[in-house]
C-alpha cells in the first residue's frame, strides 16, 4: 500500500459477467478458468503501470496515475481475454467500469465518492462492455489507442439514486460493440424518487437485506426501527440494487399522508397506475394486474396503518412473484413477515480514536462530515475538532436524522461549541429541511409522531421506563410499571409492544445472562420530559429507588458467599440505574418525604460498600457516602454507624488516616451505645488500619487481637475470617512470620467454610507475598498463588486481580524474568492510580524499584524509590517508609553518593526501631553486603559519622540532603507525578 498513487487517479474495476452461471455450469473447474482470467489481467494492468488496490473473488479495483494508461490497460485487457484459449473453451466476459477524480489514501486502499461513482459504473454494464464517465473522456479523447472510439450513451441513473451520471461507451475494432441498454434505474419501470444527496455507508444492512429478498420464501421484509434511522433511505437503496431482479418493476408507495387502513389497497393503486373498474373491487383489480408479474413494491411509514397489513399478506398469497419492503415503526405481526432490524450508523470509541481518515470511514461521522459540508463547505475533521465531533456521533446514538440536524448547525457554531448545547438535543435539532414532512423536520416531531401511535397504557409505561439509566432487566420493568392487581403478563405484553414499535431495544447481552433493554437516548430524553410533565415523575423515582436499593441489601448479603462473581456483575450493570437512585435519595428536599429519602439514601450507599471497594470505585464510594452522611441527621443510630465504617474503610484505601481515625471512632461511639458487638469489633478493626499506617504497628496487633477475640463470641466465619487476615498481617509486620502464616491458614479455612471464593484467592495470594518476603519454598509460593489468582479472576475482583499482578511481578523476579516483572508491576501501578489508592501506588512503585535495580537501572530505580517516598510523605504512611529508604540507599550507593546512602540507612534504621518494624529476610543479605561496601569505600569512621546523622534525621530531612548526585533523569516508564 506504500507505493499507492495519490491525487488526480483514474479508476478501473472489472468483474466476471455471469459468474455464478459459469460456476454452477462448471463446478470444481471453475477455479481454474477464474485463476487464469485474473493472471490475464495481473499481467495487463502490470504492462500500463496499474496499481492493484483490492481483489475480491473475480473483481479487481486498479488506479492508474494517467487516464490514458487506464484506458489502454481496459482495452488491451478485453483484447488479451478475447484471443484467451479458457478450459473448456468457456466464454469469460469481464465488464469494466473507469471513472477519474481525488479518492481519498487510507491505510487499507481508497475511499470517497469517486470510489463508489467507479464501481457502479461498472456494475451497470454488461460483460466485455467498458464504460466510462466524462471526467475520464474528457482526458483521453485526443490519444485514444488505434482502432477505439468513443461513443455518446447518453445519462443514465446509477443506482446511487443520486443525480443522472453522463456515460460513454469504448468501442474496440475486432470486439461486440453492441451491448443491451445498461443495468441502471431507467433499464425497468420504476418510480423510486431520486435522492439528492448520496447514500453514505450501510453496506452490510443494504446486502443483509438484499440476501433476504433474493431467497424463494421470503416475500415481505419489513424494516424496524425508531424515527430517524434511516429506514426509508434503506430501502430505496435496496429497491435500487435489486432492480434486475423484477423486471415487472419498483414501485414506491408512500403511506405517510395516509391515516386510513382501509385507503392502502387504494395508495398501492395509485402508485402502479391502476385504476378501479366499474363492476370490480380495487383490490381484486390490483391482483388481476400483479398476479403474474415480478415486482416489489415499497411501502414506507406503515405504522399508522397497521392494522392493513393482512391486506398485504393477502396480496402477496395471491400474486406469487410479488414481493414487498415495509417500513415501519412497528412490526406488522403477519406470517410472512421478516423483519429487519435498522441499527444506528457505526460508531468511534471517543476514548480511543483512530487517526482521522480512519475516523471518517465510520459511517455516522461521514454522514456528520457529508452533511456539514453541505452548509459550510469548508468544513473538515481535524485533530482539534475530532474528539468533539465523534462524541457528538456518540451523544446522537448515530441516529442518521439527528446528526443530519446537528450537521446543520455547523453554519452557526464548532464541533466544540455544539456538544456543549448536546445536554439535550431535542432543543438543540429542531431545525431541518422544509421539503420534507413536519415530523422529519426535527427530531422531536418524530418521537412525538412515534407517541401519539400508542395507547394510554402503552404511553404510561413508556414514561415510567424513562427513570431507568443505561437499561433495565424484565425483572425491574415489572416491579416499576406493574399497578396492584396487575398481571405480570400484561406489563411484559406492553413491553414488548414499546419493543415492536421501536421504541425500546434489547441490548447485546452474553450468554446465559437476563436479557436487558434500553431506550435511544434521544428517545429516552422525550420520554422523561412526558414523564415530567405528566405528575408521575416523584412515584416513578421512589419505585425505582425501592427496585434498586431491594437488589443492594440482597447482593450485599450474598456477596459472601459463591454467587459472588454473578452479584458483582449485576451491580455492575446497573450502576448507572444505582448512581441514578442514590442521587434521587440525596436530593435537598425540604417537604415530608426528606427523612425517609435520607434513610434510603443511607441504606442504599451502606449496601453498596462491598460493590464499590471490589470493583475498586472508591472516589464514587466515598463522595456518596461522604453525602449520605451529611444529610444522616435524624435517622436510625446503627445506621449511621453503618455508613461511618463504610467510610472509614473507603478511606483505609485512599490513604486517609485522618478520616480513618475520626469516622471509626464516631463509630465505635455510636456502637458501644447500641451494644452492638460486631459494630464495636469493626470499629477497632478499622482504627487499627489506622495505627498501622501511623507505624503504630504494635498497637494495631493489640486492637485486632480485640476484634477477634469479640467476634469470636458473635461473628459469622466469614466475619471473623477478615479480621485475622488483618491481624496475620500485623502480626508479619513485626517479624512474627510464621505466627502470621498461621493466622492466614486460619482466616483461609473459615473464608473457605463461608464459601468465600475472592477472600480464599486473596488470603492465599497475600499469603504467598508473605512468603516470598521472607523467603519461603518457591514452588509452594507459585501453587498458592495460581490457586488464588484462578479465584479472584473468577469473581473479578478488582482489587485483588491488581495484586495478582504485583505479586506475579515478583515472582517473575525470582525466575530471571526482569522485563516481564517490570511491565506487570507498572500494570499494577497504573491500575491503582486510576482507582485512587495512593498506599498501593506507593507499594507498585516500590516492587519497580527493586526489579529496576536488579536490572542495574539505577536511574530509574532511584526515581521509582523516590516517588513511592513522595507518596509515603502525602498519606503520612510509616510502615513502607524505611523499606524505601533502604533501597533508596542501595541504589544511590552504586552511584557514588556513599555519605548521602549512610545518611539513608540510618534514617531507615531510627525509624525501624521506633515503629518496631524489622527487616525483611529477603532483603537482608542485600542489604549488609551493600552496607559493608560503603563501608569499605567511605571507610568505616566516616560511615558511621554519616549513620548517625541519618538516625537524628527524619525521612524527609535524609531525602532533602541529595546534593551529591545532580538530578536524576525521567526514567522512560509511564509514571506522571502525584
Amino acid at each position: 500500500m506504500s507505493v499507492l498513487p495519490t491525487g488526480t487517479l483514474t479508476l478501473l474495476f472489472t468483474d466476471i459477467a455471469g459468474s455464478t452461471h459459469l460456476l454452477r455450469q462448471l463446478g470444481e473447474r471453475y477455479a481454474g478458468v477464474l485463476a487464469e482470467c485474473r493472471q490475464v489481467l495481473r499481467t495487463v494492468f502490470g504492462q500500463w503501470n496499474g496499481n492493484v488496490v483490492d481483489t475480491q473473488g473475480d473483481a479487481f479495483f486498479v488506479v492508474f496515475a494517467r487516464a490514458t494508461d487506464a484506458i489502454s490497460a481496459a482495452v488491451a485487457a478485453q483484447r488479451a481475454l478475447a484471443s484467451h484459449t479458457f478450459p473448456e473453451d468457456v466464454a469469460v466476459q469481464v465488464r469494466m467500469g473507469l471513472h477519474t477524480g481525488e479518492p481519498q489514501r487510507t491505510a487499507d486502499g481508497y475511499v470517497g465518492m469517486d470510489v463508489h461513482r467507479a464501481a457502479r459504473i461498472m456494475s451497470a454494464g454488461h460483460g466485455g462492455q467498458v464504460l466510462l464517465t466524462q471526467a475520464t473522456r474528457e482526458l483521453v479523447e485526443q490519444t485514444l489507442p488505434d482502432g477505439v472510439a468513443l461513443r455518446d450513451i447518453g445519462e443514465h441513473r446509477l443506482k446511487d439514486l443520486q443525480r443522472p451520471t453522463h456515460l460513454y461507451q469504448l468501442v474496440i475494432a475486432g470486439l461486440p460493440g453492441d451491448f443491451p441498454p445498461l443495468k441502471t434505474l431507467g433499464t425497468h419501470p420504476n418510480n423510486l424518487p431520486t435522492q439528492h444527496t448520496p447514500f453514505i455507508g450501510r453496506e452490510k444492512e443494504v446486502a443483509a437485506v438484499g440476501q433476504l429478498l433474493y431467497r424463494e420464501d421470503v416475500h415481505l421484509v419489513t424494516l424496524t426501527g425508531p424515527g430517524g434511522t434511516g429506514k426509508t433511505r434503506l430501502a430505496l437503496q435496496v429497491a435500487s440494487e435489486l432492480s434486475d431482479l423484477f423486471a415487472g418493476g419498483i414501485y414506491f408507495v408512500d403511506l405517510a399522508p395516509v391515516n386510513n387502513p382501509a385507503l392502502v389497497i387504494a395508495a398501492i393503486a395509485q402508485s402502479l397506475g391502476i385504476r378501479e373498474v366499474s363492476g370490480q373491487p380495487l383490490v381484486e383489480r390490483l391482483e388481476d394486474e400483479l398476479q403474474s408479474k415480478q415486482m416489489l413494491l415499497l411501502l414506507d411509514n406503515f405504522e399508522q396503518v397497521v392494522s392493513a397489513a393482512t391486506q398485504v399478506a393477502d396480496l402477496l398469497t395471491t400474486c406469487p412473484q410479488l414481493k414487498v419492503i415495509v417500513t415501519s415503526r412497528i412490526v406488522l405481526h403477519v406470517q410472512a413477515e421478516q423483519e429487519f432490524f435498522v441499527p444506528s450508523l457505526s460508531l468511534p470509541d471517543p476514548n480511543h480514536l483512530p487517526d482521522l481518515v480512519a475516523l471518517s470511514q465510520y459511517e455516522s461521522v461521514a454522514l456528520f462530515i457529508r452533511r456539514a459540508q453541505s452548509v459550510r463547505p469548508d468544513f473538515q475533521v481535524t485533530n482539534a475538532n475530532a474528539p468533539a465531533v465523534a462524541e457528538i456521533c456518540v451523544r446522537l446514538d448515530g441516529l442518521p436524522l439527528a446528526i443530519e440536524l446537528a450537521a446543520a448547525r455547523m453554519k452557526l457554531l464548532s464541533p466544540e461549541a455544539l456538544l456543549t448545547r448536546l445536554g439535550q438535543p431535542l432543543h438543540v435539532l429542531t431545525s431541518g429541511p422544509h421539503d420534507v414532512v413536519a415530523r422529519q423536520q426535527t427530531l422531536r416531531n418524530t418521537i412525538e409522531w412515534s407517541y401519539q401511535l400508542l395507547d394510554a397504557q402503552e404511553q404510561q409505561i413508556f414514561r415510567r421506563l424513562s427513570v431507568f439509566v443505561g437499561g433495565c432487566t424484565l425483572d425491574a420493568i415489572e416491579a416499576l410499571c406493574a399497578s396492584p392487581g396487575d398481571a405480570v403478563e400484561s406489563v411484559l405484553d406492553l413491553a414488548a409492544s414499546l419493543a415492536d414499535k421501536s421504541l425500546l431495544q434489547r441490548m447485546g447481552q452474553q450468554a446465559g445472562q437476563e436479557p436487558r433493554f434500553s431506550m435511544l437516548e434521544t428517545i429516552h430524553e422525550y420520554a422523561r420530559e412526558r414523564l415530567a410533565a405528566s405528575g408521575e415523575m416523584e412515584a416513578a423515582r421512589k419505585a425505582h429507588t425501592a427496585y434498586f436499593l431491594r437488589l443492594a441489601e440482597e447482593a450485599e448479603q450474598g456477596m459472601v458467599g459463591p454467587q459472588q462473581a454473578v452479584l458483582l456483575e449485576r451491580l455492575e450493570q446497573e450502576h448507572d440505574n444505582l448512581h441514578e437512585a442514590l442521587e434521587w435519595t440525596l436530593e435537598k428536599v425540604a417537604d415530608e418525604k426528606a427523612a425517609e429519602r435520607r434513610e434510603i439514601g443511607l441504606r442504599l450507599s451502606a449496601a453498596l460498600k462491598k460493590f464499590w471497594m471490589m470493583h475498586g470505585h472508591y472516589r464514587e464510594a466515598r463522595t456518596f457516602l461522604e453525602r449520605a452522611l451529611a444529610l444522616s441527621e435524624g435517622t436510625s443510630t446503627s445506621l449511621r454507624a453503618r455508613v461511618l465504617r463504610a467510610i472509614a474503610s473507603v478511606a483505609d484505601f485512599q490513604g486517609d488516616i485522618d478520616r480513618i481515625e475520626v469516622v471509626a471512632r464516631q463509630s465505635l461511639v455510636l456502637s458501644r451505645e447500641l451494644e452492638d458487638t460486631c459494630g464495636i469489633a469493626d470499629s477497632l478493626g478499622l482504627l487499627a488500619a489506622a495505627a498501622w499506617l501511623r507505624g503504630k504497628i504494635v498497637e494495631a496487633v493489640s486492637l485486632h487481637e480485640e476484634q477477634v477475640r469479640l467476634l469470636r463470641q458473635v461473628g459469622e466465619p466469614g466475619e471473623i475470617a477478615s479480621a485475622l487476615f488483618d491481624w496475620a498481617e500485623q502480626v508479619s509486620s513485626l517479624g512474627e512470620y510464621d505466627r502470621g502464616q498461621a493466622l492466614f491458614e486460619e482466616a483461609l479455612q473459615l473464608f473457605r467454610q463461608a464459601g468465600n471464593e475472592l477472600r480464599v484467592g486473596g488470603t492465599l495470594v497475600h499469603s504467598a507475598s508473605w512468603l516470598w518476603f521472607t523467603l519461603g519454598n518457591l514452588a509452594t509460593i507459585r501453587q498458592r498463588f495460581h490457586e488464588g489468582q484462578a479465584l479472584i479472576t473468577r469473581v473479578g475482583d478488582r482489587g485483588w486481580s491488581t495484586e495478582c499482578l504485583w505479586v506475579a511481578a515478583l515472582l517473575a523476579l525470582s525466575e530471571g524474568e526482569p522485563v516481564s516483572a517490570s511491565s506487570q508491576a507498572l500494570e499494577s501501578l497504573s491500575i491503582y492510580r486510576e482507582m485512587g489508592d495512593p498506599w498501593y501506588s506507593a507499594w507498585s512503585l516500590h516492587i519497580l524499584g527493586r526489579i529496576e535495580a536488579q536490572r542495574g537501572e539505577m536511574p530509574a530505580a532511584r526515581i521509582y524509590y523516590q516517588q513511592s517516598l513522595a507518596l509515603n510523605q502525602q498519606v503520612g504512611e510509616k510502615w513502607m517508609t524505611p523499606f524505601n529508604l533502604e533501597g533508596l540507599a542501595g541504589v544511590v550507593a552504586t552511584q557514588g553518593a556513599l555519605r548521602w546512602a549512610a545518611q539513608l540507612w540510618g534514617a531507615a534504621e531510627a525509624l525501624r526501631e521506633a515503629i518496631e518494624v524489622p527487616r525483611l529476610p529477603v532483603d537482608r543479605r542485600g542489604y549488609e553486603q551493600a552496607v559493608a561496601a560503603a563501608q569499605v569505600q567511605l571507610g568505616e569512621e566516616d560511615f558511621a559519622i554519616a549513620w548517625q546523622e541519618g538516625r537524628a534525621m527524619s525521612p524527609e530531612q535524609a531525602l532533602a540532603t541529595s546534593g551529591e548526585l545532580p538530578s536524576s533523569p525521567t526514567p522512560a516508564s509511564p509514571l506522571r507525578s502525584e
